[in-house]
């Protein structure tokens, strides 16, 4: 018989949630008409889908995925760092794997979280927005 006291249940990201998520910011990204780039990880950062929107450059490839990392992995919205950043802390640059600019976003399922989204290629604000549409698909 099993000892359920030694493990922990915790929700997993699926591909297909993952889907739902990028579609969610997609369609914002596509009615702004914002050529971004929009990846999801698990929680442990690792990558679970990635879309290039028409147009987006290609450097917001990479700076995507790593908002979604920073993201889960910090458990916070990229956003936070980018504020301690004007406000003088300049010591977030220490620290590994911040990436102190809007549009990472933690996913969040009954109180856990299950991974990130991150996107890039507008305004950090505006990947904010985009960011902020997609993870509201779990709430």
């Amino acid at each position: 018989m099993p000892n359920n006291d030694l493990l922990n249940e915790k929700p997993a990201l699926t591909l297909a949630t993952a889907r739902k998520i990028i579609a969610a910011a997609e369609a914002e990204a596509a009615k702004q008409k914002w050529p971004v780039v929009i990846a999801v990880v698990d929680d442990g950062g690792h990558l679970i889908c990635l879309h290039r929107l028409d147009n987006a450059q290609f450097a917001s490839v990479e700076i995507a995925i790593q908002k979604a990392k920073a993201a889960v992995a910090f458990k916070r919205p990229t956003k936070e760092w980018e504020k301690m950043l004007a406000e003088g802390q300049h010591r977030v640059l220490n620290l590994p794997g911040v990436l102190a600019s809007e549009g990472g976003v933690p996913l969040t399922w009954r109180g856990q979280i299950v991974g990130a989204i991150g996107v890039s290629g507008v305004k950090p604000s505006e990947d904010g927005q985009v960011a902020r549409i997609g993870a509201g698909i779990l709430e």
